[in-house]
């Protein structure tokens, strides 16, 4: 006889306590499920707990210390004896480090404390998939096996290694042991100039290391908006960044008192500490994927489909291990389609077009929907408009000297398709632009909408308007 599922409390089991893991449980408690999360680190994942807040609140000190040193100009002083002085300031490491994973670990526990509060369970373990409905759990107790109607694999990913560059977490550092530091370093060498490498260089420059950023690329950030690279690149020219484009590491050795990193051309770079920034790879090996009939790609990339759903009955997965977009914003919204398909609550597929992202260098680059580059290989036709800060009332008081906005907007319809905002708290100035590209908004639906006077969103009106000139 055949038996299904009692679907009036479903049981979901969720590999992975990420954002895509508890965004998941969050959602499929208060649609009345029965949710299991098993996690071996600690709620919130390594975006949590080792990756993203530890990053964004190590930049916050860094920026905060890059304006108080650009003060002058705003006619700031500083008076010791009755007399002006520029001041000398100094990063206190093991401080920021110290209060960053505290306020991870915090971070980790509200989540904890708001999963349990839903009747999430969880359990503290490593998991494995015995097949479509069965997780054997390794826990510190002994073997337990969760049996689920359906399971969300949200099992991340983790840093890259080179065999000739091995991670010592002490001279040598990925992205998870750079804050196990209490110097400062005097000469940072970083590796990869994508967005990890970008943030960490910009940052470690603002907190006042020498910075070399090795790219093998001929410019930084060579996925992004190339106006905001470039902007970005005379920042970190201005402020001392040394950028070595085109050039591949091929070794990173430890010396007495620091490291040597040699290039595939033969030349050797020196400094005192190395931070490897060279991508990821998913946690997807050896939790039993094949026996239960999810399918990965070359790299290792759990396949999904636009409601996360992968090749195996009953399987989801969402977050970094599926290789869609690294992003915690997109780990959580695959982790709530997922349930909500599951769950026959209203589900949209993931539309990629419609991700915003931010990159936390100094200034910020955010960007939301097509790309220019996109529009210049034919892919898409749209009008183009590019408006330089330093043009904007608000910028000019607050001594913002480097960003733009940007607009792309459809030809024949004029709605707005994508934008790029590169300055202070890009992050936040994106938003508006992101509801115009979801909401598919005419350009003058932005235009004849009230901004403050004055506001860096000023700009993003301004940019509009000038597109009407062109519908």
């Amino acid at each position: 006889m055949t038996t299904h599922p009692d679907f009036s409390s479903p049981r979901i089991a969720i590999l992975g306590g990420g954002p895509g893991g508890y965004e998941a449980a969050m959602v499929a408690a208060s649609l009345g499920a029965t949710v299991t999360v098993i996690e071996r680190a600690g709620l919130g994942g390594s975006a949590v707990l080792t990756d993203v807040v530890p990053s964004k609140t190590l930049i916050a000190t860094a920026d905060l210390m890059t304006r108080v040193a650009e003060a002058g100009e705003l006619g700031v002083k500083f008076d010791v004896d009755g007399g002006d002085f520029v001041p000398v300031m100094r990063a206190d490491l093991k401080h920021i480090n110290d209060r960053l994973l505290n306020l991870a670990r915090n971070q980790s526990r509200d989540i904890r404390d708001g999963l349990e509060k839903q009747g999430v369970r969880i359990i503290e373990g490593s998991g494995r998939l015995l097949d479509s409905h069965r997780i054997e759990v390794l826990t510190v107790d002994g073997t337990e096996t969760v049996e689920a109607d359906t399971i969300l694999l949200a099992v991340g990913a983790h840093p890259r290694e080179l065999e000739t560059a091995r991670p010592d977490g002490e001279r040598i550092l990925n992205w998870t042991q750079i804050y196990n530091l209490d110097e400062l370093p005097e000469e940072l060498i970083v590796v990869g100039s994508g967005v990890t490498g970008a943030e960490f260089a910009s940052a470690y420059n603002g907190l006042g290391s020498k910075v070399t950023l090795v790219s093998s690329r001929d410019r930084v950030l060579p996925g992004s908006d190339v106006d905001a690279a470039v902007v970005l690149e005379e920042v970190f020219e201005r402020r001392g960044v040394r950028v070595l484009s085109r050039s591949r590491a091929q070794t990173v050795e430890r010396t007495d008192d620091g490291v040597v990193v040699t290039l595939s051309d033969g030349t050797k770079v020196t400094g005192s500490h190395c931070l490897l920034c060279l991508g990821s790879i998913p946690n997807t090996a050896g939790i039993g994927l094949e026996e239960a009939g999810v399918a990965v790609s070359e790299s290792g990339h759990i396949k999904v489909d636009g409601v996360s759903r992968t090749t195996a009955p009953n399987i989801y997965a969402a977050g970094d291990c599926t290789g869609v977009l690294p992003l915690a914003s997109v780990a959580a919204m695959q982790g709530r389609i997922a349930v909500a398909h599951f769950m026959g609550d209203g589900v949209t597929p993931l539309k990629l077009h419609q991700v915003a992202s931010n990159i936390f260098t100094s200034p910020e680059i955010a960007n939301v929907g097509v790309s220019e580059a996109e529009i210049e290989s034919g892919k898409y036709q749209a009008d183009v408009i590019k408006l330089s800060l330093r043009s904007n009332a608000r910028a000019k008081m607050r001594n913002a000297k480097d960003g733009f906005v940007k607009i792309f907007a459809r030809k024949g319809s004029g709605t707005v398709i994508g934008g790029v905002v590169v300055g202070p708290n890009a992050s936040e100035l994106i938003f508006p632009i992101s509801i115009a590209v979801k909401q598919k908004l005419h350009v003058d639906d932005v235009a004849s909408t009230f901004t403050v006077y004055p506001s860096l969103t000023g700009s993003i009106s301004e940019a509009a308007r000038r597109l009407h000139v062109h519908m």
